[in-house]
């Protein structure tokens, strides 16, 4: 009998799959939610970003954190642009690492890679408020831009020693 893909052990639909896929949106969006106060503007901490790490182990978490960031944004005081732009942001530029990713075979590298790619990307942020709020777009990319580096710096950390606990790739 052929297996189609929906019923496919690899494939992104499976049980397991949606399973841990929500498990992370949800993570996700209850980290930023929680931190909310530092979450969200032109100086943010948004520690959830941590997430962005998982593409790095498989691809079923490009959209868990893109549902997780569409979630969330809705509570953005920016949410009219954030949830499209912020979205469709989180979505490519998790595209763009793990093909970027697949050519470096170092882990602790890639973490560094994924870290530097998502700080350039927080420009899309820094437009946003520039749009809607009127803030100076270079102070403001400036400012998200360390935000993001800072979370993604901590997040690795994080990730990192979990990774060595756990088998993300399953």
């Amino acid at each position: 009998m052929n297996k189609t893909s929906v019923y496919d052990k690899s494939s992104l639909t499976t049980a397991s799959n949606l399973t841990k896929s929500g498990l992370v949106a949800s993570l996700y969006i209850a980290v930023t939610l929680i931190l909310s106060v530092i979450s969200f503007g032109a100086i943010q901490l948004r520690l959830s970003e941590m997430f962005n790490y998982l593409v790095l182990f498989h691809k079923r978490y490009v959209i868990a954190v893109t549902l997780g960031v569409i979630i969330v944004n809705f509570f953005s005081p920016t949410w009219a642009l954030d949830v499209p732009i912020g979205g469709l942001a989180t979505f490519f530029t998790l595209i763009l690492t793990r093909a970027v990713i697949k050519h470096v075979r170092d882990m602790k590298a890639k973490f560094v890679v994924t870290a530097v790619i998502f700080t350039i990307s927080m420009f899309t942020v820094a437009v946003q408020l520039y749009i809607l709020l009127d803030f100076p777009f270079w102070w403001t990319y400036f400012t998200v831009a360390i935000g993001e580096l800072l979370s993604m710096t901590i997040g690795g950390f994080i990730i990192y020693a979990v990774s060595k606990k756990v088998d993300l790739t399953k």
